[in-house]
């Protein structure tokens, strides 16, 4: 009986799994042995009836996105898809990533006898070369000078969703490169971009309405109507789960993202592989509520008072917000104004009940359109005259009419510091306030205008990790969580930091003085 003849596809795996080799982990250097969904996306794309112009994986993180990707690279450089005297690239958005896919593809080289005496390894300008075949593969990045004046036939483009927007210009001139060849083919890898309108998302959503028969697609992704943090969702996304996808980390991810919400849209666009912008909320509600028992205010009479004042604009939200400890716990009062003039205007625009806060007493109405900044500064003048305040960290936008108003008051002695804004100073103020909740050492008894804010703070991280709060971003006010973090972060620099110390000497009746004294600007 005659052997049936097998598909371009099975060609395919059968190449990759007698010639390449795992290039990393614990089972480097051996034979690669591709898994049921690896190979059926392997068929999606060489086994289409009309032929595959595009090709688009997309998953989560780790699940071998780019092993994948240079086992491609090589079956078009020196297996059987390779087209003699043609160019292959990869594409990436940095000179790292770059190198990641060529790193891998070159390992999968030197681990196989033949492999390595038929292709020659360029480490210098990434390039793979197969003499033989005079097939020639580079890898380039967004930051390279230029694209243009290549003419590939093969290439993969590695981590798309990092593209931001609907344009690449390094995408669109290899893409439009291609097209000087009879049968190109291009193959996405990636996990998803964060928004509709960046360019991976426009990409899938066009394949997704199957407007170009060319075009295929293989999309993991977990159903927005599950529970995020459970194994199903998580399966969804992670073809590679349970195998070499270890499934005690991606649970403990999911378990964090849970805990901590700033990381939950990370987790979900990274692990989910769903399209989730990162808008990092600081906390759920859940954290927060563990933290709502009331705060004691004797505490504000018996010890040191920390504090954070943000001004905001005159016709928003100013909050001053006061914090003492007593034990492990932190006792927190917070104080708001808003101009009375424009109350009602202004809770039909950020959807919040001024009205009835100020009704209740949780926020005090200036009278007129702007904020008297003489209001607040008689309250932080009565604070410090009753309580021991030892610092007021500020934000110092608007800073100058406040001291105007300080001193028009003739106020001395009230210790005010000037506090950053940016990732380098509010990002070790965020993380005592992020450790103080999810230590449950914070009562704030849930007041409202507060938890309001709580439930809008919004936080970005720069490519360090250091973070601050984005106030742009933010569905509604969070100058409360402003003033809180700046307050918590007066506090541990006050015990972190030994306070400056000096003595005076009085000559004279026999008697000596001594005065100390410690930093902090005296207005």
């Amino acid at each position: 009986m005659r052997r049936r003849q097998r598909s371009r596809g099975e060609r395919a795996i059968e190449w990759i799994e007698a010639y390449a080799r795992a290039p990393e982990g614990a089972l480097v250097g051996k034979p690669i042995k591709l898994r049921d969904w690896q190979k059926s996306d392997i068929l999606k794309i060489y086994d289409n009836p009309v032929g595959t112009r595009r090709a688009i994986i997309s998953f989560g993180k780790k699940n071998g996105k780019s092993s994948l990707a240079a086992c491609l690279l090589l079956l078009h450089l020196c297996g059987p898809e390779a087209k003699p005297n043609t160019q292959l690239l990869s594409t990436a958005q940095s000179k790292e990533q770059a190198g990641v896919l060529f790193g891998l593809a070159a390992k999968m080289v030197r681990l196989h006898p033949v492999l390595s005496q038929t292709v020659l390894i360029r480490d210098t300008i990434k390039q793979l070369a197969c003499p033989e075949l005079g097939t020639l593969y580079r890898a380039l990045s967004a930051e390279a000078s230029t694209a243009h004046g290549l003419s590939p036939a093969f290439a993969v483009h590695d981590e798309a969703g990092q593209v931001r927007g609907p344009v690449s210009e390094l995408f669109t001139a290899i893409e439009n490169a291609m097209g000087a060849h009879e049968q190109p083919m291009s193959v996405i890898i990636s996990t998803q971009a964060p928004t509709d309108g960046d360019l991976l998302s426009i990409l899938i959503d066009d394949a997704l309405v199957a407007n170009d028969p060319t075009v295929v697609l293989s999309l993991y992704t977990a159903d927005l109507d599950l529970d995020p943090f459970s194994e199903e969702a998580i399966r969804q996304a992670n073809p590679a789960f349970g195998d070499f996808l270890n499934p005690r980390e991606v649970m403990k991810q999911a378990e964090n993202a849970k805990r901590m919400p700033s990381q939950e849209s990370l987790y979900r666009n990274y692990t989910l592989n769903q399209r989730v912008a990162a808008l990092n909320h600081l906390f759920s509600l859940s954290v927060w509520e563990a933290n709502g028992r009331k705060p004691d205010l004797s505490v504000f009479d018996d010890g040191p008072v920390y504090a954070g004042l943000d001004l905001s604009a005159k016709q928003d939200l100013t909050a001053l917000v006061l914090v003492a400890r007593r034990g492990d716990e932190w006792h927190v009062w917070p104080h708001f104004w808003s101009p009375a003039g424009t109350l009602r205007e202004r809770a039909d625009r950020d959807r919040a009940p001024y009205l009835v806060w100020a009704d209740q007493g949780h926020l005090t109405p200036v009278p007129g359109v702007v904020i008297g900044y003489e209001y607040v500064a008689r309250k932080l003048i009565e604070i410090g005259t009753a309580c021991d305040l030892k610092a007021v960290y500020y934000d110092r936008w608007r800073i100058d009419d406040f001291t105007a108003a300080l001193k028009s008051m003739g106020a001395e002695g009230i210790p005010m510091s000037p506090y950053g804004q940016g990732y380098r100073d509010m990002g070790p103020a965020i993380d005592v306030l992020e450790n103080a909740a999810l230590s449950h050492q914070l009562r704030h008894g849930m007041q409202p205008v507060l938890t309001w804010n709580a439930a809008n703070a919004i936080i970005e991280s720069d490519p360090a990790g250091n973070r601050k709060f984005e106030k742009a971003k933010s569905t509604g006010r969070i100058d409360g969580m402003v003033a809180l973090a700046m307050a918590l972060r007066a506090a541990t620099v006050a015990h972190e930091e030994p306070k400056a110390e000096f003595q005076m000497f009085f000559l004279g009746g026999g008697s000596r003085k001594r005065a100390a004294t410690t930093s902090g600007q005296q207005l």
